[in-house]
């Protein structure tokens, strides 16, 4: 695992030099120790020793290697400094802590967006209706708004750090036009890190050339959101001087954001949002329908929203190969994130796995954003941190080389459905094992059940009518023991203990679509009350499919009305523990009112319920599930 070679840490001398002892010392029993200047270093963490007031702020334009306006001139991108005034008076360098972002200022906060009602699938040949227009989107999003001074400057710069805060290429003060999540913008990321290391150009606001002498070169990203998912983008180029990353709610393919095996399909509360009203918002009005018009129509064709296919549009937005991935990783996420959905920190997660790359994750019961500073574990030692503190010690560790033990500490912290977190040796469980639930019928009306044993024998088949463009998920969730002609629900008999699931539940059904050409496919798994129970049920992770694209998410293919087809497609990532006295469901059903496009109804499916099955990855395997 590649990590710094640390020493035990006192201070830094004046002249930035670390000064070290060769015998390393615990970080509970360091003492606090300084030098002028120099940071202070107690319980393995940095500690507020130098003055915000008195910090240095200043602008910089650093000049990027793309052009995405096409005016024939590199594009430069405005990024805003906070630094320890000793970095000018004393020559103490200091390590970065960079949010680069694409929402500073001047976005466009009522962009039209496209409308989710349609008459038929765009894929079956029909378009849109009339577009509608989106409420203020600016006030909707929970974006970080950071700005000097703001929340990483006021903690970190007291602490022996500068604080970066940029703006991405095409938005606020930069030049340019926004691309989006490809190429273009991570290189307009990167270029802030190689300046920051001598290796890019940097100007004032006169012209007049800019250097960065002040810093140690050791970088670190973070943010939330699309301030989160910039960190993913340029830890992926293995730019040097890059040492860590903290991306928050982060996304790693933008395919997955907007897109679910070949369905077009929104992020959580932005029904009709696409990567062009993205790049309009965050451009601005002027910009958007002025220089960059061009660059936005070019979005929107290449974007597809008729088939919804993988392509190199989404190829080249899309992180998720960690080859060259230099920095360590701190992911964080919440478990009930339904606009960056789960399987972009999971997917991320499972590829710096596969490099060995250093890392820890932190999953919160939250939705979009972080856990909150106060949020707060206890570690197997009996030491108690709050989420902020262990962020402190993670940028200390690996920008500030302080030996305080962290990576040495369970690599997961995961708070559970109580409010309580806890700590693993990762995720998921390695105790998670893939079981095999069949789903299982007696006749074609009745509600259907759930068994870890054989798969039932029969022919049953089982129909349903999409109504989803006028009956919302929460009454096709309900009412599980109830037939109902819009949706298929399966339930297990009352689980006789806790039962976890950790990683990626899997729905493979066999179904025919009887009366058109496609149809959108959703499946919930759902935590229900025992039977008789008036509780009201708990969605626990939803996924869902283009079945023309059974076999890729790249590769359109018609689908025969009426002929019965194997699908296969995972719902997303979720750790959950369904409570002893419960029944584990899942519920089938076509047009999903939160999420995909809304034809108008009517549509017939069929479903084969004793040839398909739910496979869930249980932790503790088949013998904890008890029927």
């Amino acid at each position: 695992m590649r990590r710094p070679t640390h020493l035990a840490l006192l201070s830094v001398g004046v002249s930035g030099a670390l000064v070290l002892t060769a015998t390393p010392t615990p970080a509970a029993a360091e003492p606090a120790t300084t030098a002028s200047p120099g940071i202070v270093v107690s319980d393995g963490m940095t500690q507020p020793v130098f003055s915000l007031a008195d910090a240095i702020e200043e602008r910089v334009y650093v000049q990027t290697p793309v052009d995405t306006d096409h005016d024939g001139r590199p594009d430069r991108v405005a990024i805003d400094i906070s630094r320890p005034r000793e970095t000018a008076t004393q020559g103490f360098k200091v390590p970065v802590i960079f949010e680069h972002s694409p929402y500073r200022k001047g976005t466009w906060g009522d962009v039209p967006y496209p409308s989710v009602l349609v008459d038929e699938l765009p894929q079956n040949g029909a378009t849109s209706r009339s577009g509608l227009r989106a409420t203020d989107a600016e006030a909707q999003r929970a974006l970080a708004k950071a700005n000097l001074p703001g929340s990483l400057d006021d903690y970190y710069v007291p602490r022996g750090y500068a604080v970066v805060l940029g703006q991405s290429v095409g938005t606020g003060d930069s030049d340019g036009c926004p691309t989006s999540g490809d190429q273009a913008e991570t290189l307009g990321t990167k270029a802030v890190i190689d300046w920051l290391n001598g290796r890019a150009p940097g100007y004032d606001a006169s012209g007049a050339p800019v250097t960065a002498g002040w810093t140690t070169g050791a970088v670190g990203m973070t943010g939330a959101s699309y301030n989160g998912t910039l960190p993913n983008q340029v830890a992926t180029t293995g730019v040097e001087g890059l040492k860590t990353i903290v991306p928050v709610a982060a996304i790693s393919s933008w395919y997955d954001y907007y897109r679910a095996n070949g369905l077009v399909v929104a992020p959580g509360t932005y029904q009709g949002e696409d990567t062009d009203i993205l790049a309009q918002f965050t451009a601005g009005q002027a910009r958007a329908e002025g220089q960059c018009a061009d660059e936005i129509a070019k979005i929107t064709a290449e974007q597809d929203r008729v088939t919804g296919d993988y392509s190199t549009f989404w190829r080249d937005r899309d992180y998720l190969d960690a080859r060259n991935v230099e920095a360590s990783v701190f992911v964080v996420h919440g478990l009930n994130d339904w606009n960056v959905k789960t399987e972009h920190f999971a997917g991320w997660w499972d590829e710096l796995a596969k490099r060995d790359v250093p890392r820890k994750i932190w999953l919160h019961q939250g939705g979009h954003g972080g856990p909150g500073s106060a949020a707060s574990v206890t570690l197997p030692d009996g030491r108690t941190w709050t989420y902020k503190q262990t962020e402190n010690r993670w940028f200390d560790f690996w920008l500030w080389n302080v030996p305080n033990g962290i990576m040495d500490e369970p690599t997961a912290v995961l708070q559970r459905e109580d409010r309580v977190y806890t700590t693993y040796a990762n995720w998921p469980d390695p105790a998670a094992r893939e079981v095999g639930v069949h789903l299982a019928a007696t006749d074609a009306t009745n509600p259907g059940t759930l068994t870890s044993g054989k798969a039932p024998k029969g022919k049953v088949e089982q129909s349903f009518v999409d109504e989803g463009r006028t009956i919302h998920p929460d009454a096709l969730v309900a009412n599980p023991d109830t037939a109902s002609p819009n949706r298929l629900a399966y339930r297990s008999p009352t689980l006789t203990q806790d039962v976890r699931i950790s990683g990626r539940p899997e729905m493979r059904l066999r179904m025919a679509i009887d009366n058109k050409p496609d149809a959108n496919l959703t499946a919930y798994l759902v935590d229900y009350g025992p039977a008789g129970s008036t509780a009201a049920p708990k969605v626990v992770t939803r996924g869902w499919m283009d079945p023309q694209n059974r076999k890729d998410a790249s590769r359109t293919q018609p689908v025969k009305q009426g002929k019965l087809y194997d699908y296969r497609w995972t719902l997303e990532p979720k750790d959950y523990i369904f409570p002893a006295g419960h029944r584990i469901g899942v519920v089938v059903f076509s047009s999903d009112q939160e999420y995909t496009l809304l034809p108008l109804g009517g549509t017939e499916l069929r479903v084969a319920p004793n040839d398909s099955e739910l496979r869930l990855p249980v932790v503790g395997g088949r013998a904890v599930l008890g029927f």
